[in-house]
C-alpha cells in the first residue's frame, strides 16, 4: 500500500469530488428516455421545455441519483467502520443480519399490511433491521461475547434465524407477497422519492459526523485492544457505539433501497489501496468513491437491458464477486 502525502490526499479528494459532481449531472441523461445534456442543464435551472422533462428530471431521476450517492456513501462508510473496529477485512454491514431482519419486516408488511404497503414496508423493514442488530448487540454486551469473532458469529446466526422466519411466513402467505419481498430484497433505487431523502439524509449526515468525531479512537483500535486501552479508550463501549452507528446507517438504507450487497466490502478496500487506511481519510474517501460507484451501477441497472430495469443488488453482487476473486488471485 502506498503512503500518500497530505498534498496528494487533498488532490485525490478534489478529483473525487469533481468526478462525483460530473457523475451526478451525467447520469441524469441516461435512462429509458434519453435526454441531451443541454436539456438536463436547462431543467436544473427551471427552464424545461415541457412538463414531461421536468417530471423526468426532478421527480424520477434526481431523487434516485441522490439516493445512490447517499446509499453508496453510507454502505461504504459502514463497511469501513466494521472492518476497522473488528480488524476483519471481510466484515461488512450485511454480515450482522441487517438484511435478514429487514426482510422479515418486509415479509410481515407484505402479508398483513398490504393496504398500507407504501408506508408499512420501509417502516417494517427498518424495525426488522433494528431488531436484528439489537440481538447481535445484546449478545455483544454479555460477558461471554467480548471477542470480535463472537459478534460476527452472532450476526451470522441471527441472519440465518431471521431468514428462516421470513421464508416460513412467505411460504404460508400469499404468493404475491413472496414476489414483492423477493424483488425488494434484490435492491432498487426506483422507489426512492424526494420526501424519503428528507429522512435518509439527516441519518447519513449525523452518523458519518459521529464517526469522524471518533476517528482517532478508531485509529487506536487498529493497533489492538490492549494498546487502545492503554491510551484510555473504552474498547468495548467504542465498538458497540460503532456497531450502533452502522445499524442506523444500514437499517435506514435497507428500508428504502432494499438489499444492496458488497458496497461495504469493495469500496473500503479500494480506498485503502489507493489512498489511506487512517480513519478520517478513509471515511471521506469512502463517501466520495461509494457515491460515484453506486451512481454508475444505477445507470447500468437502468440501461443494461433495453426496456427493462435490473435490480441494483444483482449488479453489485456480480461486481463484488469478481472483485474479491481478483483480490484473492493477486495475493497468491
Amino acid at each position: 500500500m502506498k503512503i500518500w502525502s497530505n498534498q496528494q490526499k487533498w488532490l485525490f479528494l478534489a478529483i473525487s469530488f469533481v468526478l462525483l459532481v460530473v457523475s451526478l449531472f451525467s447520469s441524469l441523461t441516461f435512462g429509458a428516455a434519453q435526454l441531451p445534456a443541454e436539456q438536463v442543464i436547462a431543467c436544473i435551472f427551471n427552464q424545461c421545455t415541457d412538463n414531461l422533462e421536468q417530471t423526468l428530471v426532478w421527480q424520477i431521476r434526481l431523487p434516485r441519483i441522490l439516493a445512490a450517492i447517499l446509499c453508496g456513501a453510507g454502505l461504504a462508510v459502514a463497511g469501513a467502520i466494521l472492518q476497522n473496529t473488528t480488524r476483519n477485512p471481510l466484515a461488512e454491514p450485511y454480515l450482522f443480519g441487517v438484511v435478514a431482519g429487514a426482510g422479515l419486516g418486509a415479509s410481515i408488511a407484505s402479508i398483513w399490511f398490504v393496504n398500507y404497503i407504501a408506508i408499512a414496508l420501509p417502516v417494517a423493514a427498518f424495525l426488522g433491521a433494528v431488531l436484528a442488530i439489537s440481538i447481535v448487540m445484546l449478545f455483544g454486551i454479555s460477558s461471554k461475547a467480548r471477542r470480535v469473532e463472537s459478534l460476527i458469529l452472532a450476526g451470522v446466526a441471527v441472519s440465518f434465524m431471521l431468514s428462516a422466519l421470513s421464508q416460513f411466513l412467505l411460504y404460508m402467505g400469499d404468493p404475491f407477497a413472496t414476489n414483492r419481498v423477493m424483488f425488494w430484497l434484490m435492491g432498487s433505487l426506483a422507489r426512492v422519492e424526494m420526501q424519503d431523502l428528507s429522512i435518509i439524509t439527516p441519518v447519513i449526515f449525523v452518523c458519518i459526523s459521529l464517526v469522524l468525531l471518533f476517528h482517532r479512537h478508531l485509529d487506536a483500535l487498529l493497533l489492538g485492544d490492549e494498546n487502545a486501552q492503554s491510551m484510555g479508550i473504552q474498547v468495548n463501549k467504542l465498538r458497540l457505539l460503532m456497531l450502533a452507528i452502522c445499524a442506523a446507517l444500514t437499517a435506514t438504507l435497507v428500508a428504502y433501497c432494499g438489499g444492496i450487497g458488497f458496497v461495504g466490502l469493495m469500496i473500503p478496500h479500494i480506498v485503502r489501496q489507493w489512498f489511506s487506511s487512517t480513519s478520517a481519510w478513509l471515511i471521506i474517501g469512502c463517501c466520495l468513491l461509494g457515491g460515484i460507484f453506486l451512481i454508475w451501477v444505477d445507470v447500468l441497472a437502468r440501461t443494461l437491458v433495453n426496456g427493462q430495469e435490473l435490480p441494483i443488488g444483482i449488479i453489485t453482487s456480480i461486481l463484488g464477486s469478481i472483485f474479491f476473486l481478483t483480490l484473492m488471485l493477486k495475493k497468491h
